[in-house]
């Protein structure tokens, strides 16, 4: 088949099997595998056998938990709050890139990547979607319930950044700076969930993550560039250009900046210095692998940022129970 035209949009998939696993999904999922037929669709919907966005948007609530356990003075992290947050995580990313899938499900019939997801090829229905995604809120919320009020108000608040989210990729050159106030809300959760109020550690490690999740995306963008030009859709790997490792870099160390002072003005010790040393040495190695990297790298990079955070949320833990083991 002869390439499309510059400008002229790729032609939308027929009807895929339920069964076909998607590009970037972990290869043989139990999604894809074990779960039963009717449900796959709406499986692949809330990205379940695509784990990394939870957990991506899990670790900034654990960092905060932990630097409130510094804070705070307490062994480790509440651990409670943790596995709400855990929950939290699964569900509430579910409903937003089900949202995000409504949004763009004709813009997503134009990228190779994405044109076999369920509303794409037709496996779901957009009413049915909206359904499940009404579904997922209202667990998201149960969730948010079990806080106090101050952090019931907070999370309620990330909706309106969440609302816009889908629509950043049509009107700006950085929508991944937008996913990254949305992403990266937990940093905020964390610490509101101990104290009820917010301080400056708590605001440190929300603009760390912030700019920490335009790094990783934008490597994640890498994967599309050439169907993006094609679809018309915006990202900070288009903007950036022969530039982005550079960027990455930047934002990279930006965050580990970022996270530092964060660390120090919630009274980190060494042990949490650590962890962010090991963070930062993560983050330096993955841009030494940027460079002219394949698409399926560019998706092994984004993943590793899975490990590259729980190295930094281990050291906010350490550091609380060491100061009362020593």
């Amino acid at each position: 088949m002869s390439a499309p035209a510059p400008g002229q949009p790729l032609t939308p998939p027929e009807t895929s099997s339920p069964d076909a696993p998607l590009p970037d999904a972990l290869t043989g999922h139990w999604v894809d595998t074990r779960a039963p037929h009717r449900l796959r669709p709406f499986l692949k919907l809330a990205r379940i056998e695509r784990p990394i966005g939870w957990q991506l948007l899990l670790l900034p609530c654990w960092w905060a938990a932990g630097l409130a356990a510094i804070a705070s003075g307490s062994p480790f992290p509440n651990l409670w709050h943790c596995l709400l947050f855990l929950i939290g995580a699964v569900v509430m990313r579910g409903a937003g890139c089900t949202f995000n899938d409504i949004v763009d499900r004709k813009l997503d019939a134009q990228v190779a990547r994405t044109r076999g997801r369920p509303l794409p090829s037709g496996q779901v229905t957009p009413k049915a979607a909206a359904l499940f995604m009404v579904g997922l809120s209202f667990v998201g919320l149960a969730v948010l319930l079990q806080f106090n009020r101050f952090t019931i108000a907070v999370g309620i608040a990330s909706l309106a950044i969440v609302a816009i989210y889908p629509f950043m990729k049509r009107i700006t050159d950085m929508p991944q700076f937008v996913l990254g106030l949305a992403f990266s809300w937990g940093g905020l959760l964390g610490w509101s969930a101990v104290f009820g109020r917010l301080d400056a550690p708590a605001f440190l490690i929300y603009a760390a993550a912030v700019v920490w999740t335009v790094g990783y995306d934008t490597i994640y963008a890498m994967q599309d560039i050439e169907d993006d030009v094609i679809a018309g859709i915006k990202s900070s790997a288009r903007y950036f250009g022969a530039y982005g490792r550079e960027a990455i870099a930047s934002c990279f160390a930006l965050a580990v900046a970022l996270a530092g002072l964060a660390a120090w003005t919630a009274g980190g010790g060494p042990i949490a210095f650590v962890g962010l040393a090991a963070f930062a040495g993560h983050l330096g190695w993955q841009v030494s692998r940027l460079k002219g990297a394949s698409a399926p790298v560019a998706l092994s990079l984004f993943r590793s940022n899975w490990h590259a955070g729980l190295l930094l949320a281990a050291g906010f833990a350490l550091d609380a129970l060491g100061r009362h083991l020593f």
